[in-house]
């Protein structure tokens, strides 16, 4: 072979062996971006709650749910249960900043966690579900792009829980008993007044709303809501002193939105020798109303939260998370209450109704009121 060969020669194996390489490169590239979210599948999550932790058997069990279920599905995920004891949203926020720098993902429930906005600044690579509140401002921003805060149309739940009380009862007596006048315990509350009014116009029903001297809620503006407040989501003492007073007084159907402290008005209501029922809130509470052959629960008002959860976790895997503050109402499935057979108690006639009813609220034509929305439960469009 001639040197001009041979040169020839070395230059095409120089060529051919840069395109090799680039197409190797470019295949790797490719691998790299598909596989960017996969990393993610290891999520290393923590959950941080009221007092009444995980296993309350209502809201902060179904967002803990919600983690579990993303694990079914992502085994290589892990998630760690935090108690804050004191429920001091100063206190719930320190929970937070004493674990962000071991975990990837901090799911934090609760209205007193607002705060967590100052950590996600500090902690950009970190990101936070926050349910039940928006963040707390942070200078003039208010959406954060590592915080989802997801908010649920509470007074859509009540609503159905108003209705289905005020068509059930028998004494004509009905309430409704929260923990603390947080905005989404007053949005349930109110929720439930507006079904009870709406119930007696647009039914003729002549039911009334049961409240307790002493134990009025104060709203975060400082308003008097009213209602029956324990002041308290981990006070069962307390919850079981509201249910017993509420049942003397001839209350037959009691709507319970008051976490932990709830399972004192359940123990009430299962004590009880009067026909009393309880509506569940949040999840589907239809297994803590066994007692003994019978069961003490009507249905429950629920906000569909363990699902949103588990969404917002894969949204961090395939790399789709988004930030910001949204509002989940029943055009999207996120609100409503419990149907299933053999999981409620409702008469057919008051069950048509409530599914009357959904479409209306899905539709806008019904918006009950809430803390803050501007209607009250004496007047919001479709009453």
């Amino acid at each position: 072979m001639t040197k001009v060969s041979k040169k020839l020669a070395l230059v095409l194996f120089i060529a051919l062996m840069t395109v090799v390489m680039a197409a190797c490169g470019n295949s790797a590239d490719k691998e790299k971006e598909a596989n960017a979210g996969s990393d993610k599948d290891g999520l290393k999550i923590a959950i941080v709650t009221s007092p009444s932790g995980v296993d309350d058997g209502s809201f902060n069990e179904d967002n803990y749910n919600g983690i579990l279920s993303f694990i079914e599905k992502h085994p290589d995920a892990t998630v760690k249960a935090v108690k804050e004891e004191t429920g001091d949203p100063a206190a719930a926020v320190q929970a937070v900043a004493d674990i962000v720098a071991d975990y990837d993902v901090i799911v934090t429930p609760g209205f007193q966690f607002a705060g967590v906005s100052s950590i996600a600044v500090e902690n950009p690579d970190k990101m936070f579900i926050l349910n039940d509140s928006e963040p707390a401002p942070v200078g003039d921003q208010k959406e954060f792009d590592n915080i989802y805060a997801m908010n649920f149309a509470e007074q859509e739940s009540g609503f159905f829980a108003g209705m289905a009380a005020a068509l059930e009862t028998k004494t004509n007596k009905v309430a409704v008993v929260n923990g603390i006048a947080y905005p989404s315990n007053v949005n349930y509350q109110f929720g439930f007044e507006s079904g009870v009014n709406y119930a007696n116009k647009v039914f003729g029903k002549k039911v009334e709303l049961v409240e307790l001297s002493g134990y009025a809620g104060t709203d975060v503006t400082g308003a008097d809501v009213g209602g029956n407040y324990a002041g308290s989501f981990a006070d069962e003492a307390t919850g079981k002193v509201i249910g017993n007073a509420l049942i003397k007084q001839g209350t037959d159907i009691i709507f319970v939105a008051a976490g932990g402290t709830g399972n004192g008005v359940f123990t009430a209501v299962k004590e009880a020798k009067n026909d009393v029922k309880v509506i569940g809130v949040d999840v589907d509470q239809f297994d803590d109303g066994k007692n003994g052959s019978e069961n003490i629960v009507l249905t429950s008002a629920v906000k569909f939260m363990s699902m949103n959860i588990e969404k917002t976790l894969n949204s961090v895997v395939d790399g789709s998370f988004k930030g910001g503050n949204v509002v989940l109402y029943a055009d999207t499935d996120s609100t409503g209450f419990i149907k299933e057979e053999g999981r409620h108690q409702l008469s057919e006639d008051t069950l048509n109704k409530l599914n009357e009813a959904y479409k209306l609220v899905q539709d806008g034509a019904i918006v009950p009121a809430s803390n803050f929305n501007g209607h009250t439960p004496e007047k919001f469009p479709g009453l």
